[in-house]
């Protein structure tokens, strides 16, 4: 089992900046990956971007330039994951998840987190 814990939602102006935290932690596990999703009312959970055990990240069109996943590891089974958003728009309101794809008992089960409010309005 894997528990994430996110945090650092909140409301900010257009323009502005946020960074969203994700705590993972578990044991007997080997993170592949973490990622997040976000969804806005009334729409599916879309993928923002998500970054690898190698280090390599992946991002969505919408998050390319204004985004950035990074990481902190400190050992195997416990990781940070961020996520720096800047030059943020009222499109990218939404409840944020953060999620994590484990490497256990052959297969690669996936874990969500809470979700964390961001507001972009003025």
């Amino acid at each position: 089992q894997v528990q994430l814990v996110e945090s650092g939602g909140g409301w900010v102006q257009p323009g502005g900046s946020l960074r969203l935290s994700c705590a993972a932690s578990g044991s007997d596990v080997s993170i592949n990956s973490m990622a997040w999703y976000r969804q806005a009312p009334g729409k599916q959970r879309d993928w923002v971007a998500r970054i690898f055990s190698s280090g390599r990240t992946a991002y969505a069109d919408s998050a390319k330039g204004r985004f950035t996943i990074s990481t902190i590891s400190r050992d195997n089974v416990k990781n940070t994951v961020y996520l720096q958003m800047d030059s943020l728009k009222p499109e990218d309101t939404a409840v944020y998840y953060c999620n994590a794809v484990v490497s256990v008992g052959g297969g690669f089960p996936w874990f969500w987190g809470q979700g964390t409010q961001v507001t972009v309005s003025s």
